[in-house]
Formats: structure tokens, sequence, C-alpha cells
């Protein structure tokens, strides 16, 4: 399968996965970084951005 570069930042870009919950967020990355950003679901401030397989 051809990977295209538009579908790639769709599905990854500026994507952040909750390590408490697993609940998926899009926001900037420097948010992320400076803590700014929280989960919806359970207010934890500790994201990691989504893997690519």
């Amino acid at each position: 399968m051809a990977k295209f570069e538009e579908a790639m930042n769709r599905k990854f870009r500026n994507i952040f996965v909750c390590r408490r919950c697993k609940s998926k967020i899009r926001a900037p990355n420097l948010k992320v970084i400076a803590g700014k950003i929280s989960c919806r679901k359970c207010g934890a401030k500790t994201l990691k951005s989504k893997r690519k397989k």
C-alpha cells in the first residue's frame, strides 16, 4: 500500500494519546510539551504522540 503525505498528516499530525485512559486528542505540539493540554476524560496531562505502525 502506498503512503500519501496527506493521509499521514491526517492520521498522525498533532494527535496525542492519553497515557492513563488511552483516549485520542488533537492538539498543537507546543501546547502539549508545555503541559497546557489535559485529557478530556480523566484530566491527566501525560500525553504521548500516536504510534506509527
